[in-house]
């Protein structure tokens, strides 16, 4: 069975269990969407909430006769508000009619891929232009590994200062992406001074006293990502089948803002905003198609 289930509350399930609660997402679903996939197969998404915004999506397709046929699930969280901007590349993974989405986020500087979660709709936008057009994706994490962590004390102005830190850099990544020489060096050497900066601190204080947030590729999976972020918002879930406790984070992590789901059970300590999450994270996404 799926890894993630247990984040979305599923952690005790049998596999006979699962089996029933799959049929029942496939006898009566909440949200159909169906297209034709890159096989020409009438392909569906048959989804159910079983939290808000937190749920199951089974994958398949129609047969001639009209049954269905599940192909694979996967548990979600459905991201409530446009994370990136940036232009989304989507590639098909190779074992399955599943998609991967790709986007160089500038406030990152790095790539950043996540799990697509609309394939119909893109697959049917896809069909009917001849090329996907988005204007963005709305991003969630499912977690079954993370701990609270203590807020850093910025000094008087510190905040300030840290975003237009921020909004500096982002501009010279953009610069240097074009292929702006000077861009490229004032990034070197900007760089080669936190590294210098960070080699003294080390020595007497604790890393995660001086990083404040941080957004790193984990394992060997491209959408999988550790990340230390602080706490915007944060809700209290609960599954609908199950009853088990669940975390409904609004995480804020180098200025990129989306949502993550962890059991409760998996969570070290007690969320609350201005707080940090650390852990590890699966990341998923919806495209903002135009």
């Amino acid at each position: 069975m799926h890894k993630f289930l247990r984040s979305i509350g599923f952690s005790e399930i049998t596999k006979k269990d699962m089996e029933t609660v799959l049929r029942e997402i496939m006898d009566a679903p909440e949200l159909v969407c169906a297209t034709r996939d890159s096989e020409g197969n009438e392909f569906a998404e048959l989804s159910k909430n079983f939290a808000p915004e937190v749920g199951i999506t089974v994958r398949g397709t129609y047969r001639e006769d009209g049954t269905f046929e599940m192909d694979y699930y996967y548990p979600y969280m459905l991201g409530t508000s446009i994370t990136t901007r940036e232009q989304i590349d989507v590639e098909k993974h190779a074992e399955k009619e599943s998609y991967a989405g790709v986007c160089d986020e500038l406030n990152l500087g790095v790539t950043l891929i996540f799990y697509l979660q609309n394939v119909a709709e893109y697959l049917s936008e896809f069909g009917r232009r001849g090329s996907g057009v988005s204007c963005g994706a709305m991003l969630a994490g499912l977690s079954v590994d993370g701990k609270i962590l203590f807020p850093i004390r910025d000094s008087v102005g510190g905040e300030k200062a840290n975003v237009q830190s921020s909004e500096v850099r982002t501009q010279l990544i953009a610069q240097a992406r074009e292929g702006d020489e000077e861009a490229i060096e004032n990034l070197t050497l900007g760089d080669m001074d936190t590294y210098a900066i960070l080699s003294q601190r080390i020595a007497n204080e604790d890393i995660l006293t001086i990083v404040k947030s941080t957004f790193m590729p984990y394992g060997i999976e491209s959408d999988h990502y550790s990340i230390l972020g602080e706490i915007l918002d944060f809700a209290c879930l609960e599954n609908s089948v199950t009853h088990e406790k669940m975390y409904g984070l609004k995480v804020s992590c180098n200025d990129i803002i989306f949502h993550i789901c962890i059991n409760a059970n998996d969570l070290l300590g007690e969320p609350d905003i201005g707080r940090r999450f650390k852990g590890s994270v699966w990341l998923q996404g919806r495209l903002c198609l135009q």
